[in-house]
């Protein structure tokens, strides 16, 4: 055990209540009441940079969330890593399926329940210490050090283009590390070459100027609710396929290579629908499960609202219904170009009888790709290997990460994974936690990961 794993065991209990105090921040970016504290989170994550050792630290305002920044550049010939996380979280709905407050951080069978526990709070302090640890018993780290930590990205990092764009020069490295992440187990390691980008838009629709009788109006007018739900049938086939039109033109095709990769991932479809309790699996034909999940863009109507939802009845026509949709995207798609192609197939299909309007959602990332063979993905598979002792797997992921495609077009560079939440940590969900093995596991692999880094010249 060398100096700063010494450390890091020494001064684990801290950690752990560290956690516990990151934790107990509501940085819920969604909700505007919360905005308040997204800012005290931001605050929290600087005061623990400086007291890490790291310099330059500031919390910097945008027009939405603040980011916070720092350095440690004192390695001449030494690569320059950039480390990325978000202390912000989702809301936390729906609350009676919480067995404990999700602000009240609890430590049960070695797990931590709260809302950012695995997403992303106990992931981005990881690397925080290991950080801590190499300057506390080392004196120095083995690379040239930038941090970037963002309260927007639950939210798809509105303003993280233009601030990426106006710090360029405070932001410059040779590759990112994203906290942001996980393995496939806790025995079996993964690269990460893919995310899907989004975007989303809001379908309302109105009828008459208030609710109607509908023994007096039933059969006269268009119920927009009616309405609504024939124009969501006219975007996606029974079978799943997305019929708007234009949608799939810019999909990249997959290649054999990318088929026989993903393929290789362990994957047992009873186990999968046991784990969420649904009876059959549903998608897109001439695709694996992996497949569509990965790297086949999506429609999914996320919410739908209108009328009478009490009990009982209540024999009323409503005057307006609504739907939330958004679209998972692969490359080369184009979230503006998708909006559009959206916008267009509402207008073409719009029921007579009602007023149908279409608002963009504030929820747009670009698709992120990078090679398998790129050297950073070279060094992240040495350190799992050496973690792990086997091979990582080679997956892409469903969800999205913005800011991994603005770092590519505005630095140059590209942003590898190395987080260690695991699938079934219930991210976004009541519940969710994070292993103390993993929080005290991922501090180690960061500092393997920074020595090896380290090994290289710039």
């Amino acid at each position: 055990m060398n100096a700063a794993e010494r450390y890091l065991t020494d001064h684990q209990d801290r950690f752990v209540d560290e956690l516990l105090d990151f934790l107990r921040i509501p940085s819920i970016s969604a909700l505007p009441a919360h905005a308040g504290d997204v800012a005290r989170a931001a605050g929290w994550v600087a005061a623990r940079l400086v007291s890490a050792g790291l310099e330059h630290v500031q919390v910097i305002p945008t027009a939405g969330h603040p980011v916070v920044i720092g350095d440690w550049l004192h390695a001449p010939g030494k690569p320059t890593v950039m480390i990325y996380g978000h202390f912000d979280v989702q809301p936390v709905d729906p609350l009676h399926l919480w067995s404990s407050p999700p602000f009240e951080p609890a430590v049960r069978d070695g797990r931590v329940y709260a809302r950012g526990a695995s997403d992303d709070k106990g992931n981005m302090l990881a690397p925080i210490l290991a950080i801590e640890a190499l300057l506390q018993a080392e004196g120095a780290l083995p690379v040239n050090l930038r941090v970037c930590f963002e309260g927007q990205e639950e939210i798809g990092s509105p303003q993280i283009p233009a601030f990426v764009a106006e710090h360029r020069a405070q932001l410059a490295c040779d590759v990112v590390i994203s906290a942001d992440g996980g393995q496939w187990s806790e025995s079996e390691p993964i690269i990460l070459l893919g995310l899907r980008g989004g975007c989303g838009v809001q379908i309302d629709i109105r009828g008459a100027a208030t609710d109607l009788h509908s023994g007096m109006y039933g059969g006269v007018i268009q119920n927009p609710i009616h309405a609504l739900t024939a124009l969501l049938a006219t975007m996606r086939a029974p079978d799943g396929r997305i019929l708007v039109e234009g949608f799939t033109d810019a999909v990249r095709p997959l290649s054999e290579a990318d088929r026989a990769a993903i393929a290789a991932v362990p994957f047992d479809e009873g186990e999968y629908r046991a784990a969420i309790d649904v009876p059959a699996l549903f998608g897109e034909p001439g695709f694996t499960p992996y497949e569509r999940g990965w790297v086949r863009p999506t429609l999914e109507i996320n919410g739908i609202w209108g009328g009478f939802q009490g009990d009982g009845i209540k024999t009323v026509l409503p005057n307006e219904a609504h739907a939330k949709i958004t679209c998972r995207l692969v490359p080369d798609q184009d979230p503006t170009q998708i909006v559009q192609l959206l916008i267009d197939h509402v207008q073409r299909h719009a029921p007579p009888g009602v007023t149908t309007t279409v608002t963009p959602l504030r929820f747009t990332a670009r698709p992120y790709l990078m090679p398998a063979d790129h050297w950073v993905n070279q060094e992240v598979s040495a350190v799992l290997r050496e973690l792990y002792g086997r091979e990582p797997y080679h997956i892409r992921a469903g969800g999205s990460i913005p800011i991994c495609m603005v770092l590519l077009e505005h630095l140059g560079v590209y942003t590898a994974s190395f987080g260690f939440g695991l699938e079934d940590e219930g991210a976004h969900a009541p519940d969710e936690f994070f292993r103390l093995s993993s929080f005290a596991f991922g501090q180690r692999a960061y500092v393997a990961l920074l020595r090896r880094l380290g090994a290289r010249t710039a």
